[in-house]
């Protein structure tokens, strides 16, 4: 049986709302999940997570914002 997984919520989560990011690691994997859905994960690996992240803070994805 595997360690149950430990789950960190992103600073708008310490709050006690419900609509935050939180973000877990699982070996080689990152997983995301909103907590207001706990049951919905996204998986991903830590290259392509820092690749997207520095593609937000690059301004790559501003098109997509009204």
């Amino acid at each position: 049986m595997s360690a149950p997984i430990e789950w960190y919520a992103a600073s708008c989560g310490q709050g006690g709302g419900n609509n935050c990011i939180e973000i877990a690691r699982d070996g080689d994997r990152v997983l995301m999940r909103e907590s207001s859905k706990p049951d919905e994960i996204v998986v991903t690996t830590p290259a392509k997570l820092d690749a997207f992240l520095k593609g937000i803070k690059a301004g790559e994805f501003d098109h997509f914002v009204d």
